[in-house]
């Protein structure tokens, strides 16, 4: 999805869902990236959806998406539209986010080998390398068990996806996938209290299970969290 200029009106997205009136409000962060397929799976589950492109529309959320796409494009449009630091402030007072992919390298304190200048959002105790598989071509799907995600296993889709290399104490590790280069296990879900990460695209997969956590931490958090 292409940029908004500055200043430009973006409405919340309408869902004519009897449903949606009385859901929690959920920003979908819509600088670039995956924006249209989180928006579907939200309205879906009966939640009002807000792209966020200004410190406005951030102001009205009680849950955030950081959707996947070019992490570094990601980090720079959100600085030239002056939501860094807003979104930083969000974070650290408790909303609810859920990154996918870029959204996960968004997420982490710490990146391993940080294109020039490229800045995160942080807020989980995570060191995170990009592409962490390789690159496009080496884009695959396979089927996970998460902690805490009761059903069946869930598809994910990795696209030139990143990998959590490091958590700290306080990281809860949701799935991980065999290392295709060291052996072991490699990280690919997270949690740290309310912020949710994922390597993968749960909005591609048709599993709606991490949109259902996040919009469930949005009811234990008691709506907004803090100020803008």
């Amino acid at each position: 999805m292409n940029a908004t200029p500055r200043g430009s009106h973006v409405p919340v997205v309408a869902d004519a869902r009897p449903e949606a009136v009385s859901g929690p409000v959920v920003g979908v962060l819509a600088v670039q990236g995956d924006v249209r397929e989180h928006v579907a799976v939200l309205h879906r589950l009966g939640a009002r959806v807000v792209l966020v492109r200004r410190p406005a529309e951030l102001d009205q959320v009680e849950a955030l998406v950081l959707p996947g796409g070019e992490s570094t494009a990601i980090d720079r449009l959100v600085r030239a539209f002056d939501l860094q630091a807003p979104l930083r402030r969000r974070i650290a007072a408790g909303l609810p986010v859920l990154g996918s992919c870029a959204g996960m390298i968004l997420l982490a304190d710490r990146l391993v080998e940080p294109a020039a200048g490229q800045q995160t959002l942080g807020g989980i105790d995570m060191t995170v390398r990009r592409n962490g598989f390789g690159r496009q071509v080496d884009s695959f799907e396979t089927d996970l068990e998460p902690v805490g995600l009761p059903g069946p296993p869930v598809h994910a889709v990795f696209i030139r996806a990143p990998v959590a290399v490091e958590v700290g104490p306080e990281v809860d590790v949701l799935a991980t996938v065999p290392d295709p280069v060291g052996g072991g296990d490699t990280i690919v879900a997270v949690r740290q209290g309310v912020l949710l990460a994922t390597a993968f695209h749960p909005e591609v997969s048709g599993d709606d299970r991490f949109h259902r956590l996040l919009l469930e931490l949005v009811e234990q958090a008691g709506g907004r969290s803090g100020p803008s």
